[in-house]
């Protein structure tokens, strides 16, 4: 009877110990995968109304910044690692021949009052940028490498008819501001994918 018993104890108390060590590993993987959250707005309006995006982070661990030589490259690697490229770019206005004043991508930033930046929760401002769009809405990309401009943060929120690949279309007060920018090549490093 005692042996029935000490099995028991003992059964339960292995029972016990397997149910917090799983417990304690699915807590490990839940905040490995965890979605957060990024408040942003709207500088362009006189009263700035909140809009909560999911925002998709690497992985912490993964430090290893990528290089692509191809845009195909890019869409592999840009998912799950910084990605970093080259690519060409040029200047557009809210006036241009076919924009609205209006960004695509939500909270659809009205830039007609010569508005060209995005204030973003965990980048700050940042310059509005037209992408391809395989890139997802809310992208954050730092931009090097262009004469007469400092290193910059752009977050993809416009897209364009042309706008293909590595191209990316950067936002000017308007379309006679932006013409002596010209089409530039510039270093791409992805930050941060989408929302």
């Amino acid at each position: 009877m005692k042996k029935k018993k000490a099995r028991k104890i003992f059964f339960i108390s292995k029972l016990l110990l397997f149910m917090v060590f799983m417990a304690g590993f699915f807590m490990i993987m839940s905040d490995r995968f965890k979605i957060y959250t990024n408040l942003t707005y709207d500088i362009g309006k006189n009263r700035s109304v909140p809009a909560v995006h999911l925002v998709s982070k690497y992985v912490p661990e993964v430090t290893e910044v990528k290089v692509a030589s191809t845009f195909s490259e890019v869409l592999q690697y840009a998912e799950s690692n910084p990605v970093q490229f080259m690519g060409t770019m040029t200047g557009y206005g809210p006036d241009c021949e076919g924009c609205t004043g209006l960004v695509s991508c939500p909270p659809r930033q009205n830039v007609r009052n010569g508005n060209i930046y995005f204030e973003d929760s965990e980048y700050g401002k940042t310059r509005i940028l037209a992408g391809d769009k395989s890139i997802p809405c809310g992208t954050i990309i730092e931009v090097s490498g262009i004469n007469n401009y400092d290193n910059f943060y752009g977050i993809v929120l416009d897209r364009g008819g042309v706008i293909k690949g590595t191209l990316f279309d950067l936002l000017f007060p308007s379309e006679r501001e932006s013409s002596p920018f010209g089409r530039v090549k510039a270093s791409y490093k992805i930050v941060r994918w989408g929302w």
